[in-house]
């Protein structure tokens, strides 16, 4: 192999599990391998990929039990599109590693196109290429707004180094982010919201080891498409959803959810976005969460106003203090609970809220 793909393979393998995501989409993570049928993406279970280096050998290096095939990810990306020339096949490696073409390459149409910024595919190429939130800095900012959400919550990774383009003077940065997927009731990506995180814990200033926002105007960005569509916590595709609230923000949300761990919940990010939600199957009862302030009232008055044209009944959730992560973190979660008692239909109180 010549050393220019032997530099793409080595850097492949450094995000192993994203490629396997990427290109054989029809297998799933088993311990240290990636199983599936076979380099083409066919279901089954007689190929591996292994996706961290150890004794046994690199990342990124796979082989096939049934017909004894064996390669490196650049292998996988060649056969997984269908590219005859090794050119097109180290075109796609680079546009996935986001990678400046090489000379030689060409501009005719290859299979799989390069995602447009701020298209869904680069949502889901950059959530592909984030882990999730145990451990890291996000699950440590996360709970330092009092938010303790399940492993299970599938909408949620981090990135360490995601970058970040001041849109004044041009300049960017890389800094560690919470990755929070925007999808459709489908369960499909659509796009994402990034919350970019102080990079240091400055613990001389913090004993308490909170993290916090990065120091930036706008520490909060989203792309992708959004509208009918909202970061959801506790969805499962196509299942009937009698029950759910809905509201701006992500931590508004997830604070109810926190509270609340049985109950769905939808953050549509802004006020326009929660006017034009999408209503799942079988929504029979939506409360909506607000804000204090009214910055957000026309969005709630028209998702209310499109609810009942559906024939959905809405009730307004409304905080404490400013917002619902305001009450969780100053009031605390039993306090939290108490308020939302008397707000909740006594059915929904019994269901959703813990007994005492």
């Amino acid at each position: 192999m010549t050393g220019s793909a032997s530099d793409l393979a080595r850097r492949l393998g450094d995000h192993a599990e994203a490629v396997c995501r990427e290109y054989l989409s029809n297998g799933h993570r088993s311990g240290n391998h990636w199983i599936v049928g076979d380099v083409r993406n066919t279901r089954g279970r007689s190929m591996h990929v292994r996706l961290k280096a150890n004794a046994k050998g690199l990342a990124g290096k796979w082989v096939d039990e049934a017909t004894t095939e064996f390669g490196d990810l650049l292998d996988v990306i060649r056969e997984s599109c269908g590219f005859v020339d090794f050119r097109d096949a180290a075109d796609e490696a680079r546009r996935f590693l986001a990678m400046p073409r090489a000379p030689w390459s060409t501009s005719r149409a290859q299979p799989q196109q390069a995602a447009k910024r701020g298209s869904p595919d680069a949502a889901r190429r950059l959530f592909a290429m984030s882990q999730p939130i145990a451990g890291t800095l996000a699950e440590r900012y996360l709970a330092g707004r009092g938010i303790l959400l399940a492993a299970r919550e599938r909408a949620l990774r981090f990135h360490p180094g995601c970058y970040y383009r001041d849109l004044v003077t041009g300049e960017t940065q890389t800094l560690p982010a919470l990755i929070a997927a925007v999808t459709g009731l489908d369960g499909r990506i659509t796009g994402l919201q990034r919350t970019y995180l102080s990079p240091s814990l400055s613990p001389g200033l913090d004993p308490s080891g909170k993290v916090g926002k990065a120091q930036l105007i706008d520490p909060r960005r989203s792309l992708g498409h959004l509208l009918g569509n909202a970061i959801w916590l506790g969805l499962e595709p196509g299942a009937p959803i009698p029950v759910m609230a809905a509201g701006e923000g992500f931590e508004t949300m997830a604070s109810l959810r926190t509270v609340m761990p049985a109950l769905p919940v939808a953050a549509a990010t802004s006020a326009n976005h929660l006017a034009g939600l999408t209503f799942p199957p079988g929504c029979r009862r939506l409360y909506i969460a607000a804000d204090a302030d009214a910055a957000g009232r026309h969005g709630i008055e028209r998702l209310s106003q499109r609810a009942g044209e559906a024939g959905i009944e809405a009730l307004v959730l409304r905080p404490q203090l400013g917002d619902f992560n305001d009450d969780l973190r100053h009031l605390g979660t039993a306090r939290l609970a108490a308020w939302l008692t008397d707000q909740l239909i006594p059915e929904d109180a019994r269901l959703f809220l813990p007994s005492g």
